[in-house]
């Protein structure tokens, strides 16, 4: 008996193991997620400003900020508008113009203000309509062509928010000017009487720009800066010595290389002269 109770007692030890470190939580995974649902928001955004005209712009500010009819006096009415017909003098629209029995418009019903004019919307439509009888006229898309057909292979044109941009640039074995300077060749003379008898079509205000081809780095001087603005000034003589209103040129601008229309910086094609006929409000002070 007492044999036994000397005996040493059993202690039992249970350890308790964890794997893998334990649990940390979720909640980095949620913040990881929202941040990169907004960056491709971002991005989305980003993309929609550079691929989108100010036209297209506004157009969608304008889906988001619809004409919304408010009454001045809040409550009490029975059915939409408080009771009141949209046509009320005491229903206003949050933004536009409305029209009522004693203030009417013009056509007799409501119309909104759209950011254009009836005025600015018939002139852009008027100088769109101007643009495309030149670009007829010389690309001959209506019909016959009033450039010569070795003269129609150095015309590019384009029409931008800008205006109507006619650009002019050299060929391998055909230069606008001669060698590395601004003195006009034949080609180059024939081509700014050309475009002084279609630019006569309109009067829009004119820009002349010099662009061209870069040259390499190794150049302890690069004449391009020069070069390109005295050439953009030489087109500007050229012009108005055929007989080109001097009043209509407003801006003559040297762009150097900066602003190349290839991916090679230093191909020929660089080498241009744009003549751009500005939209109204252009270049005015």
């Amino acid at each position: 008996m007492s044999a036994q109770n000397n005996a040493a007692p059993i202690i039992i030890k249970k350890k308790k193991i964890t794997a893998g470190g334990g649990h940390h939580g979720g909640a980095w995974k949620v913040a990881y997620a929202d941040f990169v649902t907004a960056m491709m928001a971002f991005f989305l955004l980003m993309w929609l400003l550079n691929a989108t005209t100010e036209k297209q712009r506004k157009g969608i500010a304008d889906y988001f900020s619809p004409t919304i009819p408010l009454s001045r006096v809040s409550g009490g009415g029975d059915g939409a508008f408080g009771g009141e017909s949209v046509f009320s003098e005491m229903v206003h629209p949050k933004t536009g113009t409305g029209a009522t029995a004693l203030r009417p418009t013009e056509d007799d019903k409501a119309r909104g203000d759209s950011g254009l004019d009836r005025d600015g919307s018939a002139e852009r439509d008027a100088e769109e309509q101007a643009f495309a009888q030149i670009e007829e006229a010389l690309m001959g898309r209506g019909g016959e062509s009033l450039v010569a057909p070795e003269l129609l292979k150095h015309i590019v044109t384009r029409v931008t928010d800008e205006g109507l941009v006619i650009e002019l640039f050299d060929l391998r074995d055909a230069p606008l000017f001669r060698g590395d300077t601004a003195e006009p060749t034949v080609l180059l003379e024939d081509l700014s009487a050309m475009l002084v008898r279609v630019t006569g079509i309109v009067r829009n205000r004119i820009a002349v720009e010099g662009h061209v081809s870069a040259r390499p780095v190794v150049l302890s001087s690069n004449p391009v800066w020069d070069l390109s603005a005295t050439r953009a000034i030489a087109m500007r003589h050229e012009m108005v010595g055929l007989g080109l209103d001097r009043n209509r040129v407003i801006r003559v601008t040297g762009h150097a290389d900066r602003e190349p229309s290839v991916r090679n910086p230093m191909a020929l094609r660089n080498n241009r002269l744009e003549v751009i006929l500005l939209r109204s409000g252009q270049g005015r002070e």
